[in-house]
């Protein structure tokens, strides 16, 4: 594809930026502070599509570029790529997430309980149209006389103990061994590990869109949540001299997992639920659920486009996808113009031969 160069405009360049900003709010601390505070659910799917956990700066890449998720989702991962590795986190068990939030639509009575946390599920969608009427009340809580345990057992764990899942080995390799989707490229068919990191990071609407088609046209059995999970994970680091580990802070967390009925194509296999996984930082139900669907269904090696890992995976990379339709906005001016003398060739009858090469 060519491209020409275009001389010229600086000054309407820099003013067309001058008068994005203008336009935006005036961008201040108290702003950040705004946004960071009363859009947390936004600040988490710009964590988690950014690979970053920082609040903050979160708040700012969405206050600076007027809430656009995509520019907000690039400003941090240009941001991370400045910063230097400095440690690997140890791995986290599901066991040891302070769980805020854990439900299961497979079964009613699980171990640790069911915990229905902060939600709007079950509530009436309505606007609240009394707060810019400013007669609106302040939303109060009153503590339970029975507090929920701090953390729950993995309910996967249950179910291979009663022959439901297949039981798997402890991961025994070292975490620093693990391929980084973010510094080397996926080569497909890409391993497990590649696959999760990179649905951990994708885009959260291409994630539900593509979950529902496989659910609509190509899924064989209806998927059933085993469970969600929303809580604080910490990030345990071992130091480097006396190589004791302490945790460094929390991280906000999302997990989800869906199984169906599944029987192994061996004859003499016992049948078993299939099971998808996904997490990713922050809080995002909709994209783990959607994320965990996906995971099965490449598990599942099925001939359809929802089982083929690149194609999935290259078409939720929200950064190379949004910027790959931003550069339809570059000049193509050759490339159009080449296209038109063709077309006013074969109009004329003319050079009809060189234009079927």
């Amino acid at each position: 594809m060519a491209y020409v160069a275009a001389r010229g405009g600086e000054g309407a360049i820099q003013n067309a930026e001058k008068l994005f900003h203008v336009l935006r709010a005036t961008l201040s601390a108290e702003a950040v502070r705004t946004v960071e505070e009363q859009l947390p659910y936004l600040i988490d799917r710009v964590m988690g599509e950014g690979s970053l956990y920082a609040p903050q700066l979160a708040a700012l890449a969405l206050a600076q570029t007027g809430g656009d998720l995509y520019e907000a989702t690039l400003l941090l991962r240009s941001y991370r790529s400045t910063q230097p590795r400095i440690a690997y986190a140890e791995a986290v068990s599901q066991e040891n997430v302070l769980t805020v939030r854990r439900i299961s639509a497979a079964f009613k009575d699980i171990p640790g309980g069911q915990i229905l946390g902060p939600t709007l599920d079950y509530s009436h969608r309505v606007l609240k149209l009394d707060v810019l009427e400013q007669t609106s009340q302040p939303t109060t809580l009153e503590p339970s006389p029975k507090t929920a345990p701090a953390t729950q057992p993995a309910l996967a764990d249950w179910q291979r103990q009663q022959g439901l899942l297949t039981k798997v080995q402890p991961h025994q390799e070292d975490v620093s061994e693990l391929p980084d989707v973010t510094r080397e490229p996926m080569l497909f068919p890409a391993p497990r590990a590649q696959r999760l990191q990179s649905l951990a990071r994708a885009e959260t609407g291409g994630l539900l869109s593509f979950a529902y088609t496989h659910m609509r046209g190509y899924g064989t059995v209806h998927p059933t949540v085993n469970e969600v999970r929303l809580g604080y994970a910490d990030v345990i680091l071992k130091h480097p001299v006396t190589g004791v580990t302490f945790s460094a802070g929390r991280v906000r967390v999302s997990q989800g997992e869906v199984v169906t009925p599944f029987s192994d194509k061996a004859e003499d296999a016992e049948p078993q639920l299939g099971i998808g996984f996904t997490a990713t930082l922050g809080w995002n139900e909709v994209k783990v659920i959607s994320g965990a669907m996906l995971d099965m269904a490449m598990n599942e090696g099925a001939d359809h486009p929802m089982s083929n890992d690149e194609f999935i995976l290259e078409h939720t990379e929200s950064v190379e996808a949004s910027g790959f339709c931003i550069h339809y906005k570059l000049p193509h001016y050759v490339t159009f113009q080449s296209s038109l003398e063709a077309m006013r060739k074969v109009k004329k009858g003319e050079g009809v031969e060189e234009v079927k090469r």
